[in-house]
Parts: C-alpha cells; sequence; structure tokens
C-alpha cells in the first residue's frame, strides 16, 4: 500500500478515536485573514423589479418560500438576474450580503477557464500530456508503464489516476504525489471525480506562466469583472488548490456566470474566448447518475443548453441562455453534487416548458411588496427569540424546554459570572470539524471555559471565554439576536454569529445552548453547556455533520480494507462499530468542573418542573 493510503488510514483512524491535535502530515501556514470590510464593492449589478425583467414576483415567492421551508436545505444567499439585472437578492440570517462565502469545488469552473486563456495565448494545448509538463516530478520506471494522460483529461475528470481528495491529508507534494499515483483504466473513458485533477490544472497553470493560479487570473478575470475581494488558498507547495478554498462574494459569483451568458463579454470587451465558453459547457462525458453530464469543469443542467458551477453542500451558479438568467446559491446543505433537493427545487421552478417574457411585464406592486417583504424577513430574522415551549424535546434527545425563560437564564447568567471551568482533556474545539480538516487548521482541544455577565450595563448578552491550546477566545452572545464575533486560532481569522437559547435536561437542571454560525463558510456548530453543581458537561454538534462525514468515511474505508489487520476488522459488525466510535467525535461530549479558585457550589437550581 502507497504511503498516501497509509497515512490517510492513520488520520481516519485517529479522528474516529477522537484525535485531531498533531495528527496533520501536511504543514499548515495561517492563510485565512478577516474579509475586508472597508474595501469598497466594484461594478455591482443594477437592480430591478422582477416584472420590468418579464419575471413575476410570485413566481420568485413561491421559489423562496419553497428553498426556506424545505427541511433539506439551509440557505445563506440567493440571488436571481435576468438580462444583467439583479431582480432577487437575500441573504437567510443570520448571513448578510456584502460578505464572502466559501465556493468549495464551484472554483473548478474558474480554475477551467484559466486553462482556456492559456491555450487561446498558444501556452497549452488540450491534448498536452501532463507528464511531460512536470518531468521533473515523475518518476522515470513508472512514466514507462504509465498511458498517457492530457490536459483534456483532466478538464473532464476522465484521468483515471487514483491520488483524490483523500490524499490531500498524507502530505506537501500533492503533485508529486498524484503525477506518480496509480492509474485505473484508460483514461479519457471513465467519468471519475477528482478534485486533485483541478489541483494539478493550478499546477500546469504555474509551470506554464510561473505565476500562480491566482496572479495569472487577477488581470485577465478578477480586475476586469471588479472582483477584488476574494481569498484562494494555496497547498504547501505555494499552488493555489483549484477545485477548492476560494472565499468569494456571492454577486461577484454572479458575475462569473452573467460572462458565460455573454460568451466571454464584460463591458464590451472579450475577457474569456467565445469558442473557449461554447466548447467547455457543451457535454463532453457522462457522468454521475442522476446528473446530466460534464463539460470542462463545468456541469450540464436539466434545461436543455443550461450549465452550472457546482460546489458542494449548495454552492451553485447556475445559467440559463434560453432565459438570460443567472441564480446564484450559497448554502450548507447536507447533500453533497448535482442530484440534490436545492437544485431540484429550482429545476421545478424553471422546467424546460417555462417561458419567461422577452419584454416588461406590468408592475404588480402588490406581488413585488410581498416579495420585498419575504426577503426582508428571511434575511433580518424574527425581531425576537420566541419562546421556547416543552414537549417532544426530551423523547428524542433527553432534552426538555420550558416556559418562562427570561427570568431564569438572568439568574444562571449572574450564578456563572466570573466561573471557570476546568476542561478534561479531549482533541475539541470551537471549529466544526469539516472546517478543521478543509482549512488544515487542526484544533489543540478546548481547555477551559469562563463566563461574565454584566447585568447592569449589559443586560442582553454575556461573554464566554474558551482557552483553546494555549489561544485564548471570547463569545460575545445575546438570547434575542445573533451577534457577529471574530473567531482566531493559530493565525486564522473566521466571523461567527453567535446566539443563545436558555432550557433545561431531563433532570430539569439549566442548560445554555449556543448556536454557532460560521457566516463564511458552509457550516454552522452547537454547544449545549449543562450545568449541574460544580460540573459543567459540554455536548457538541455540526451541521451539515453525521450523515455527510459517515459517507464520506465508508468510501475511505474502502482502502482499509486493503490493509489484512483492517479487512478482517471491517468484516461483520466492524464498519458499525467505526461509526459509532466516529459520531461520538463528530457529536462529543467533554466534562469540567469549576477551577480551584471557586471550589464553592455553583449557586443554579433545577427549574422546577411545570404543572
Amino acid at each position: 500500500m502507497a504511503k498516501e493510503q497509509l497515512a490517510v488510514i492513520e488520520m481516519i483512524t485517529n479522528m474516529i478515536l477522537g484525535k485531531t491535535n498533531g495528527v496533520s502530515k501536511v504543514d499548515f501556514t495561517p492563510q485565512k485573514i478577516p474579509f475586508p470590510e472597508n474595501l469598497p464593492y466594484e461594478q455591482a449589478f443594477l437592480r430591478a423589479t422582477p416584472e420590468s425583467q418579464g419575471v413575476s414576483s410570485e413566481k420568485l415567492i413561491h421559489l423562496l418560500s419553497n428553498l426556506s421551508a424545505s427541511p433539506y436545505t439551509d440557505m445563506h444567499h440567493f440571488l436571481v438576474l435576468r438580462h444583467g439585472n439583479v431582480i432577487c437578492d437575500c441573504s437567510f440570517a443570520p448571513y448578510r450580503s456584502g460578505i464572502w462565502h466559501i465556493s468549495h469545488s464551484m472554483c473548478k469552473s474558474i480554475t477551467g477557464m484559466a486553462i482556456g486563456l492559456l491555450i487561446d495565448e498558444g501556452k497549452l494545448s488540450l491534448d498536452e500530456n501532463i507528464y511531460n509538463i512536470f518531468p521533473g516530478k515523475v518518476n522515470p520506471l513508472i512514466k514507462i508503464f504509465r498511458p498517457e494522460i492530457t490536459v483534456r483529461h483532466l478538464l473532464t475528470m476522465t484521468s483515471g489516476v487514483t491520488f483524490n481528495e483523500s490524499g490531500i491529508v498524507s502530505g506537501n507534494d500533492w503533485l508529486e504525489s498524484y503525477l506518480n499515483a496509480p492509474v485505473t483504466g484508460k483514461p479519457g473513458t471513465e467519468f471519475q471525480y477528482n478534485s486533485l485533477n483541478t489541483y494539478v490544472l493550478s499546477a500546469i497553470v504555474s509551470a506554464k506562466t510561473e505565476m500562480t493560479l491566482e496572479e495569472y487570473l487577477r488581470p485577465r478575470l478578477f480586475e476586469p469583472l471588479g472582483i477584488t475581494r476574494y481569498l484562494w488558498e494555496t497547498c504547501p507547495k505555494g499552488i493555489t488548490k483549484g477545485g477548492w478554498g476560494l472565499f468569494i462574494c456571492p454577486e461577484d459569483m454572479a458575475k462569473l456566470g452573467q460572462l458565460y451568458l455573454n460568451h466571454g463579454m464584460w463591458h464590451e470587451k472579450q475577457i474569456i474566448p467565445a469558442d473557449w465558453i461554447r466548447e467547455s459547457t457543451t457535454k463532453q462525458i457522462d457522468s454521475i447518475e442522476g446528473t446530466y453530464g460534464y463539460g470542462y469543469q463545468v456541469w450540464m443542467e436539466q434545461r436543455l443548453g443550461s450549465f452550472e458551477f457546482n460546489g458542494m453542500l449548495g454552492q451553485n451558479v447556475i445559467v440559463y441562455p434560453d432565459l438570460d438568467m443567472v441564480i446564484v446559491t450559497c448554502a450548507g446543505n447536507n447533500e453533497l453534487f448535482q442530484n440534490n433537493v436545492m437544485l431540484d427545487l429550482i429545476r421545478d421552478a424553471f422546467p424546460q416548458e417555462y417561458q419567461a417574457s422577452e419584454y416588461a411585464l406590468p408592475e404588480n406592486p402588490a406581488e413585488y411588496h410581498k416579495l420585498t417583504h419575504l426577503v426582508h424577513s428571511l434575511s433580518h430574522g424574527p425581531s425576537c427569540m420566541p419562546q421556547i415551549r416543552r414537549g417532544g424535546w426530551a423523547k428524542k434527545s433527553g432534552y426538555s424546554r420550558s416556559h418562562a425563560i427570561y427570568p431564569k437564564y438572568v439568574r444562571l447568567l449572574k450564578d456563572l459570572d466570573e466561573k471557570c471551568y476546568n476542561i478534561n482533556p479531549a482533541s475539541v474545539g470551537l471549529f466544526p470539524l469539516i472546517i478543521q480538516v478543509f482549512h488544515n487548521n487542526l484544533t489543540n482541544g478546548v481547555r477551559q471555559i469562563s463566563f461574565q455577565y454584566d447585568k447592569i450595563n449589559c443586560p442582553d448578552k454575556f461573554c464566554i471565554h474558551f482557552l483553546e491550546g494555549e489561544e485564548n477566545c471570547t463569545l460575545t452572545a445575546s438570547f434575542d439576536r445573533y451577534i457577529d464575533n471574530l473567531i482566531t486560532l493559530h493565525g486564522e481569522t473566521y466571523l461567527v454569529a453567535v446566539k443563545c437559547e436558555y432550557t433545561t435536561d431531563a433532570d430539569h437542571a439549566p442548560v445554555l445552548v449556543l448556536d454557532m454560525v460560521y457566516l463564511e463558510e458552509a457550516m454552522s456548530r452547537k454547544l449545549y453547556l449543562h450545568f449541574k453543581s460544580n460540573e459543567l458537561m459540554a455536548h457538541w454538534s455540526e451541521s451539515p455533520g453525521k450523515e455527510l462525514i459517515l459517507e464520506g468515511l465508508s468510501s475511505i474505508t474502502g482502502e482499509m480494507t486493503k490493509l489484512p489487520l483492517y479487512g478482517r476488522f471491517l468484516e461483520g459488525s466492524g464498519m458499525q462499530f467505526l461509526e459509532h466510535l466516529m459520531v461520538d467525535t463528530i457529536e462529543p461530549t467533554v466534562c469540567g468542573t469549576l477551577a480551584e479558585s471557586d471550589t464553592e457550589d455553583v449557586d443554579i437550581e433545577p427549574v422546577k418542573k411545570s404543572l
């Protein structure tokens, strides 16, 4: 078994055992900076009523309502353009407009744009053998017996290379590992989604230009479109990740879709060659079952002639050329790619038989008012926290809820003021597990949790202090609204909105529930803090979480079966046991005790059972 496979198995095993600190084989360099709030936004689209662009407000109300109401969607941003004008723009609270969002694999299509530019400049050809581009990276003996892999194979996800997403946790030199990895089947024949194909395309841009992908695209794509507020991560070798790692504003995502809708033209200047757009958005290969085919780093869509830049969990730029329409979504769905509920709802709204008017419709002030009211409601959320009521919750999770929460939470916070709890050693931190893995920023574990509450000067909010590893982090929370916080871990800064609830457990002891929404990511996390005497029990969960991670685990365990020990273990009930342990990692529970300086009992009485 290759060392990369062994490294992956080792890391997965450690995570199954609840260990994250010190398990990465990849050097960590801080990259995630705070969003540049003060940088002005450039080249914003004009806003218009839907009716003025030939679309009814009623249709958008129906679609927006379905997206927000579906239990299978977690919408963050939704944007619709018609004729180059924004006719619907909604950020779902606590997410807000004007800040960047992780794009995941949506940015693969941007890397494809760079390849089109390189070819247009005469620096690259579709049929060029990638092993000839990196001669010093390939073992000569391996190259002799290796089938030829071309740029076209990378673009269409048909390389057959076995070094895939899981391998990026195995070491620093992803390019060398990819080029020397085994190849299954005949390249060019079978679609096998592999983000490292796109990463190698980024490496090709660097090899041909002596610039990173981001540096190459900045004057050719980003600056002409007014895309200035973005961040694209690099690998440990300084190569832009290409297939993931891009933070970008939703409206800038829409610019990329509009650029392709305009056949590569932007303000009367040809940015991307029209021939490349036509070829890249044409089906080149059948893709995953239930999807509609794949072009050059672009997914085909259901509607005839339509296509999509797609990223996992709901990051999409959907282009309907026949409707002259672009739709952008950012979300945190618990589903991966094209065959998901969110996209089905959008497809249902714009089926093949739907034809938008080429002319303006009569204005409909009543329906447009309903649309703007809906957008405002979704963007701002409820004005205050709804009353928590008992019923049903205890049967499912052991928690119960009670009436009259406000006096109780004030009492609890007064009792917790200046209290500090030492947490038993565990690799559990503020960041969701998926964020840690994606950014290679793994936790050292929360060591202490303390509280601060000033009822006189700040009665509506309180502070929770976390000591994670050697770093202090303070979260400010409120019971009636989300409060934005900046969390810094190992030099990387993330924006997180925090809101708190007060409830009780099955024994009627108080519980604080912290809802932590990572506004630049597709993830959120909840922290349940149970208080009893001098003890604290902290239960963590994340969304999307258990189902998604276990799905990924099941695919990786195929590598484990190649080892005799793991193979025998996974027979029978071994896999179920691994999944059980992994759930404890995804949804861990850690305990703590009141610090010695505060050994007196915390004056917290259980809420009396309602009659």
